[in-house]
């Protein structure tokens, strides 16, 4: 629906009402005083109702049953980012984990290959793999 139907419909709507009035408003000057009143009250209160803005309710469930609530509070606000926060959190807190885990790897490798009798050059030797395989390296 374009915004250009949507005036149109709100003006065939007001239209209507406008002539739902005049219908009312026609008998009503042989009606007792306090009947008038009355209706003149509620149409008061039905010009206003169409003023305000419809909020639609939010369903909020609270253990096994739920409940329709027009706001929401802070609390509720709150629990619902909390999860996102934690994910994130938990995120950074694996790759943290994995890098210094990778970097532990690292520097036992080195260590090893500096401690070594073996120049770290003959590791890089292709003829070094074959020799090791050979069984001749024991």
């Amino acid at each position: 629906m374009t915004n250009t139907d949507s005036l149109l419909a709100q003006r065939q709507a007001d239209q209507f009402g406008r002539a739902v009035a005049m219908r009312l408003s026609a008998g009503s000057e042989e009606l007792p005083y306090e009947v008038r009143e009355r209706l003149r009250a509620v149409r008061v209160r039905a010009v206003e109702a169409r003023r305000k803005p419809a909020v639609a309710p939010v369903v909020v469930g609270r253990g096994p049953s739920a409940s329709l609530a027009l706001e929401r509070s802070w609390l509720h606000r709150i629990a619902s980012v909390l999860p996102i926060v934690l994910l994130a959190a938990g995120l950074v807190l694996l790759h943290t984990f994995q890098t210094e885990r990778r970097a532990s790897e690292l520097a036992e490798v080195d260590a090893a290959l500096l401690t070594d009798d073996l120049p770290p050059a003959a590791y890089a030797d292709p003829g070094f793999v074959q020799f090791l395989k050979s069984g001749r390296g024991e």
